[in-house]
């Protein structure tokens, strides 16, 4: 187990000489221009999702599309909420959020779908949420201790992702011939 610091002196000096970086101190464990570089990854797959999920709620139709359609604004919503998370934190970490709109897909972990029918929709959906889950659980790891901060935001929208995912399956489960079963 790591000594605690005890020399608050020592502290303080190491506070006031370094005041120009915010809050990365010299007990920040992570390479920072990675993982300023990951956020922006993130950010890129949140707005990815954002707009997947606009145009499924615009998009939807059949006698389900209501009931399904207020999930994907639902989603939409709490995607968005993400992003913004992250972006906050990029820029305490000092860096810029990238929202560059031309290489928004490039950098996303999940991808852009603009499906007609339904289920289809529900699928990508679904997809994309797993993909989220698998990306993020690996930047959890990734991080450990070396930036808690971080590392918290990232467990949130884990668990997030995984109730948009289970949101997703249930609804495939209701949904007559989604997954192959004839109801």
């Amino acid at each position: 187990m790591a000594e605690f610091l005890a020399d608050i002196k020592e502290i303080r000096e190491r506070a006031r000489e370094e005041i120009d970086k915010g809050p990365i101190t010299a007990a920040y464990g992570a390479d920072l221009p990675r993982v300023i570089q990951v956020c922006n990854e993130a950010l890129a797959t949140e707005l990815v999702c954002v707009l997947r999920y606009k145009r499924h709620y615009y998009t939807a139709t059949g006698i389900h599309a209501g009931t399904v359609a207020a999930e994907f604004l639902e989603h939409a919503a709490e995607e968005q909420e993400h992003a913004d998370r992250i972006a906050q934190r990029i820029v305490q970490l000092g860096g810029e959020p990238d929202f560059n709109p031309s290489t928004l897909a490039a950098r996303s972990h999940a991808e852009y779908d603009d499906s007609l029918d339904l289920i289809e929709m529900v699928k990508e959906d679904l997809v994309a949420e797993r993909i989220a889950i698998a990306s993020y659980t690996e930047i959890v790891k990734w991080l450990g201790d070396g930036d808690v901060t971080t590392r918290r935001i990232f467990e949130d929208l884990l668990a997030q992702e995984e109730e948009h995912a289970d949101d997703l399956k249930s609804l495939l489960e209701r949904l007559p011939g989604a997954l192959g079963t004839g109801r």
